[in-house]
């Protein structure tokens, strides 16, 4: 912003990578408004020309079309308030452009992208350093002429991304030219001065809003939020629309003045509350089975996967356990992806589910084609399943159904595989573990219930209350993977790799070999893999 403002004339556009709500827009201008030290006010007025046929300039006079003020923001405008116009006994209007004439104006991107005419228009007059009289229509004429006068503006154009895009679209080389700044959402912390620095900030948001003083105790509950809103134990966030909301939910239960952690906890608890009716008829689905989910016993080729829900008009996203299924059978070596057959698969699913069958051909090393087909399938689901974080569950799934071993119910898996094996992070992970922890705590925890997550989202992970308290009890597990091997020896109770056991191979990849042998050589002996040991 330093560098805009003080920049020499020919830069007059900046464009942020932001929110462009009303408290941001504001945030800019009392940023902006002390570097104004020198702004530069265009004095003039209009007057008619003698002949009543014009209206002309005159420099040497102050009037209403004087600069009033050296920066404004709007984050919606109509064309007749931002130029002025005309009134129909032709009479002049000033509009926003004379009130800021040689100061800035920041304005979100919405309102001038959902307006060409009136951006088209702003862009010429502010590149040409004149401001023009135009009739608010293309079909329309000025009912007299007006001469165009001096024009110093700076404009900075606020919003996300993807509005952007169309600016950077439709006139490049301006884009190109202008200054591009980014309004970070988080901030990266790893020691006292960066978290003090925050803290400073919340303040700030405190002064400017007149909300209570957050009291010692009340610090520490408010960062567990602020971490859990960014899913990551190095960063807190800067959203300044969610920092607000927080705090001021919780001065509705202040005590005595000041913002405790019991205000930030009651805060909470109210608006889980709000929230709840969605994620309590999920959980009663489950509850009273008509969701089949299984949280005991062992089956082959079922796994629960874990699923991050997003309802249309629903602010949060939802964490709830999936029935992944998979059957193995005689075929050409064909794996179907259900979801994807029947168009409920978006492309980043069926990228994961491809990358895990490269991954177990390869580790087979077979020298012919696969003998078994396989089909991988999202049970009762009925909308569509994107993500690869199921992927590290399927993969399992598909284990299980090649080697006739069964998996554990117990237990809920989620992450993303490469072509290697590894498993890679995912997002939602707090919610997926909550998600699966309410069901298996309203059936009652058997202390061997659990989660597989990947070892790379530990960092990511902060859990409610009950979720903390049953993992220290040992009532509920998290066990972090960094590769398949670990996660699908968990679920099955068997090695994955080679393991000697009295001289033979015991081990679920020597299990899926076997079997694909016998597939291939028919005329073998089909004793089953004990006997054969035992012979």
């Amino acid at each position: 912003m330093q560098h805009f403002i003080r920049e020499y004339a020919q830069t007059r556009f900046m464009f942020i990578k932001s929110d462009e709500s009303e408290e941001y827009l504001k945030l800019f201008t009392d940023s902006i408004t002390p570097l104004l030290n020198e702004t530069q006010f265009i004095n003039g007025d209009y007057q008619l020309s003698e002949d009543k046929q014009r209206y002309q300039w005159k420099t040497d006079s102050t009037g209403r079309f004087s600069t009033q003020e050296n920066i404004a923001y709007r984050h919606w405008i109509e064309p007749e308030q931002l130029f002025g116009y005309v009134t129909p006994n032709q009479n002049l209007v000033p509009g926003l452009l004379h009130q800021i004439n040689g100061g800035v104006l920041i304005i979100s991107a919405t309102a001038l992208v959902t307006q060409p005419l009136m951006w088209t228009r702003l862009k010429n007059m502010v590149t040409r350093r004149q401001l023009e009289w135009l009739p608010h229509s293309e079909n329309q004429t000025l009912p007299i002429e007006i001469e165009p006068h001096p024009l110093e503006l700076k404009v900075i154009v606020v919003g996300d991304r993807l509005i952007l895009e169309e600016f950077e679209f439709a006139a490049p080389e301006l884009f190109d030219c202008a200054i591009y700044a980014e309004y970070e959402p988080l901030m990266f912390f790893e020691d006292e001065e960066q978290l003090s620095l925050w803290m400073n900030f919340i303040k700030f948001i405190i002064n400017s809003n007149q909300l209570p003083e957050i009291a010692v105790d009340g610090w520490s509950e408010f960062i567990l939020q602020a971490t859990r809103c960014c899913e990551d134990k190095y960063n807190l966030p800067l959203d300044i629309n969610w920092l607000t909301r927080q705090l001021t939910n919780a001065a509705n239960y202040a005590n005595e003045g000041h913002l405790t952690a019991e205000s930030f906890s009651q805060a909470e608890e109210n608006r889980v509350w709000r929230h709840a009716f969605l994620v309590e008829r999920n959980q009663d689905d489950i509850l009273q089975e008509q969701v089949l989910i299984k949280t005991e016993g062992e089956v082959v080729g079922q796994i629960n996967g874990l699923s991050v829900l997003q309802y249309p008009g629903y602010p949060d996203a939802i964490g709830e356990p999936s029935r992944i299924t998979c059957v193995a059978h005689l075929g050409d070596g064909e794996f179907t992806d259900v979801e994807r057959k029947a168009e409920l698969g978006g492309n980043i699913h069926a990228k994961g589910m491809m990358i895990m069958q490269a991954y177990l051909n390869y580790e087979l090393k077979l020298e012919q084609p696969q003998p078994f087909s396989a089909s991988i399938v999202f049970e009762q689901s009925y909308g569509e399943v994107d993500g690869d974080s199921a992927s590290l569950a399927e993969l399992c799934a598909l284990i299980s159904a090649l080697s006739l071993q069964p998996i554990d119910q117990q237990i809920a898996v989620t992450g993303a595989v490469d072509q290697f094996g590894y498993v890679q992070p995912i997002g939602g992970v707090n919610q997926k573990i909550e998600g699966f922890f309410d069901i298996c705590d309203k059936r009652e925890l058997t202390g061997n219930q659990g989660v597989i997550i990947p070892m790379s989202n530990v960092r990511h992970l902060c859990l409610k209350d009950e979720v903390v308290q049953a993992v220290k009890e040992e009532k509920f597990h998290i066990w972090p993977v960094e590769h398949v091997a670990q996660a699908i020896s968990l679920l099955t109770k068997q090695p994955y790799f080679e393991q000697q056991v009295e001289g033979e191979n015991v081990h679920l990849l020597a299990l899926i070999q076997e079997r694909i042998n016998q597939a291939n050589s028919p005329d073998k002996s089909r004793l089953p893999w004990f006997l054969k040991w035992m012979s």
